[in-house]
């Protein structure tokens, strides 16, 4: 029986990329508590939690050809479920070595769901005439948010990662039966119909430049989502909710930054926009790095939250608009590199945190950060968009 929801096309995808966040985010406020059930240092732990990237990354070359065969309804449908299913059941490792594999399935729905949620969104706004991506990712945050409020509640309430992750599952597959049950994917873009990327899209000079502006902006957002649980326990023997809330606190500030970011960019230039939140994430390290408060860390977090929220959907809107090569094969040049970074970059940072303390793993950050904020003119010095313009959001 179809039990899919009637929703506008933008509305469908903002509500995907919500649920599909709640069931990745859950994981990450009981991270304290799967580290301690297994007995191990941040080290060990980071090493299980590159299981996820590695399963992404391969997803992220070989899905697409995939999802055009198998459809992208009976993707969502099928891999939300599964991805909140591996996490439920990744969470029994004994140790992390069976964390690391159990991740990797876990890993291949992620960045299957990615490739599918984010050209549905752009199809989309090819569809509807006006630009949708910023505010789809602010779902996303939104999702996070809402997963970390969830998961530090019951992790208070004392029940194990083992119930709370269990419980998630037949969320995540009644919501995307709802917004998903009766989807109709959105047109391909006539121009993109028939091309072809290759699996790895060799960066130019100019994209390598663009990354180099991404770094510390995804360091920092993926180390907010693996550390900061681990760094209120370690630092400040925070119970289970406030270690938790500074991951929701993270999400919060990210979406709505995200949910309003487009208007400024078609106010100010987009290296403007950039070097204003290149400034926030600094100065959200800096708290974090050497705050000796529970709440200035708390605001260090929700700094980060800010500063990290449009560095690289302003990245990939410069690389799409060069004309020095097709514009698909500049974006995934950007996107690939970026997101070996973003994904394999915080768990490794579980090294640092082990035989330097959780604060380096954020105060590594600062030099990427200064770097990018010297570089930032990459983004472009114009208004993205002229205010006329009636795709203007």
């Amino acid at each position: 029986m179809n039990i899919g929801l009637t929703m506008s096309p933008a509305n469908r995808i903002y509500a995907g990329f919500g649920i599909y966040s709640f069931g990745l985010g859950n994981i990450f406020p009981r991270l304290p508590d799967i580290q301690a059930s297994m007995g191990i240092e941040e080290g060990a732990l980071g090493l299980g939690l590159i299981g996820t990237p590695v399963g992404t990354l391969a997803a992220l070359t070989f899905a697409a050809p995939i999802l055009e065969r198998i459809g992208y309804r009976a993707a969502l449908l099928t891999t939300i479920p599964l991805m909140s299913l591996g996490y439920a059941l990744a969470v029994h490792a004994p140790g992390p070595l069976i964390f690391f594999l159990l991740l990797i399935p876990v890993g291949l729905m992620v960045g299957t769901i990615e490739v599918a949620l984010n050209v549905e969104a752009d199809r989309t706004e090819h569809l509807i005439g006006r630009r949708i991506m910023n505010r789809a990712h602010s779902f996303w945050s939104f999702g996070f948010f809402g997963a970390g409020l969830f998961g530090s509640g019951l992790a208070q309430l004392g029940l194990s990662p083992q119930v709370h992750l269990a419980l998630v599952v037949p969320i995540c597959l009644l919501g995307a039966a709802l917004i998903f049950g009766n989807y109709e994917p959105a047109p391909h873009r006539a121009e993109s119909k028939g091309e072809t990327l290759p699996l790895v899209a060799r960066p130019s000079a100019a994209i390598l430049i663009l990354v180099v502006v991404t770094l510390g902006a995804m360091l920092m957002e993926g180390a907010s989502m693996d550390w900061s649980a681990i760094y209120m326990r370690d630092v400040y023997s925070a119970g289970p909710f406030w270690s938790g809330f500074a991951v929701a606190l993270f999400a919060l500030t990210q979406a709505t930054s995200r949910f309003f970011a487009d208007r400024f960019v078609d106010r100010y230039s987009p290296s403007r926009v950039a070097r204003f939140l290149l400034s926030v994430l600094t100065a959200g390290i800096l708290l974090v790095f050497f705050s000796h408060t529970p709440a200035l860390s708390l605001l260090g977090f929700a700094l980060l939250g800010i500063g990290s929220s449009a560095i690289f959907p302003l990245a990939i809107s410069a690389a799409a608009q060069r004309t020095d090569r097709p514009s698909a094969i500049n974006v995934a040049a950007l996107a690939q590199i970026s997101f070996v970074i973003f994904l394999l970059g915080p768990p490794l940072l579980g090294f640092v945190a082990e035989h330097w303390g959780i604060r380096w793993a954020f105060g590594l950050g600062l030099p990427l950060v200064l770097v990018a904020f010297a570089m930032a003119g990459a983004l472009g010095r114009k208004q993205a968009y002229s205010r006329d313009r009636p795709d203007r959001t």
